[in-house]
């Protein structure tokens, strides 16, 4: 061989060597880059597991809390349910106790409503008797004078009469048990309107009466609202040379019906609309009109009874419009 041709391939050799050695260190620095990117994973996968624990102990931690808060809600609604329990039977007692309370003071009206028709009721006959008396027996020796002043006893023992019995049937209203069927109220007023007519015969009055309904209600407390109310037109109108009294059933809502008794009589001042419901409360002088002023107290108690409202609207020397509602059902 020639020495050319040696050169030539130990050179050749050198490069292959060095091509080598080349490819090695590449090999050696992939496998380091290898090494890295499989430490980072490992490192990751740390993180991630430890990340996971902690999503763990957060999750039995929620855990703990949530049975906590369900143990407290369980306390919660137990004490609720004990509180409960206890104001049952406070209410209970309550009530057992009002209602004793109740019937006592009921048995004191029975036992007050016996005292005014026994013991204040025989004074006042003994007092009519006596005037009676002297007006018989003394009268012709009495000067005008007194005899007029006896008149004044009599007339205000009858008053006082008449205020007891009012009294008394305002009492009664409130212990009678209510009985109601349904009334037949076309009928019933007819009935109450009748017994007027021996009374209003010598006056004109003109009676302008709409169909009506029928109603739940007491009959006999019903008949004692119509005959007050029909009682105060007729009274209120007597001044009137034609007198006009209308009877109605006025537009209602609410489960009720309205019944309207409208005069065109004496009327009041609408500013003391309430007050004619109270016991004894007048607008008028007796003088004017005659009265005890429970009238309307026992028209408010009767309807209140059944669950209804009263009202009244007026205009003085215009008239009156009472209105009273029963409830629809039951």
């Amino acid at each position: 061989m020639s020495e050319d041709h040696q050169d030539g391939n130990v050179a050749g050799n050198e490069l292959r060597t060095a091509q080598a050695e080349a490819r090695t260190e590449q090999a050696e620095l992939r496998t380091e880059q290898a090494k890295t990117r499989t430490e980072q994973a490992e490192a990751r996968t740390e993180q991630a597991e430890t990340r996971t624990e902690q999503a763990k102990t957060r999750t039995e931690q929620a855990e703990v809390r949530t049975e906590e808060a369900e143990t407290r809600s369980e306390q919660a609604i137990r004490a609720s349910e004990l509180k409960y329990r206890l104001l049952t039977v406070e209410l209970e007692q309550s009530v057992i106790q009002r209602t004793a309370q109740l019937q006592a003071a009921n048995k004191d009206l029975e036992a007050f409503s016996y005292s005014v028709s026994h013991d204040l009721s025989a004074p006042l006959r003994h007092i009519k008797g006596f005037v009676e008396q002297l007006q018989s027996d003394a009268g012709p020796s009495l000067s005008e004078k007194n005899l007029s002043r006896l008149t004044t006893i009599y007339n205000s023992a009858i008053r006082m009469g008449e205020l007891i019995d009012d009294l008394l049937a305002f009492s009664r209203i409130g212990l009678s048990e209510l009985h109601k069927i349904e009334v037949n109220l076309d009928a019933l007023l007819l009935e109450v309107v009748a017994d007027f007519q021996e009374e209003t015969k010598a006056r004109t009055i003109i009676w302008e009466i709409h169909p009506l309904p029928s109603v739940q209600a007491d009959p006999a407390l019903l008949r004692m609202v119509l005959v007050n109310l029909i009682s105060n037109a007729v009274k209120f109108t007597g001044a009137r040379a034609e007198a006009k009294i209308e009877i109605g059933c006025a537009p209602a809502g609410g489960g009720e019906t309205v019944i309207f008794i409208r005069d065109n009589g004496a009327g009041f001042d609408q500013h003391y609309a309430e007050k004619l419901f109270g016991v004894f409360q007048r607008l008028h002088s007796h003088e004017e009109f005659a009265g005890t002023g429970i009238g309307l107290a026992n028209v408010q108690r009767i309807i209140q009874r059944h669950g209804g409202r009263v009202w009244a609207e007026g205009v003085v020397n215009a008239g009156a419009t009472f209105h009273f509602s029963i409830p629809n059902g039951v």
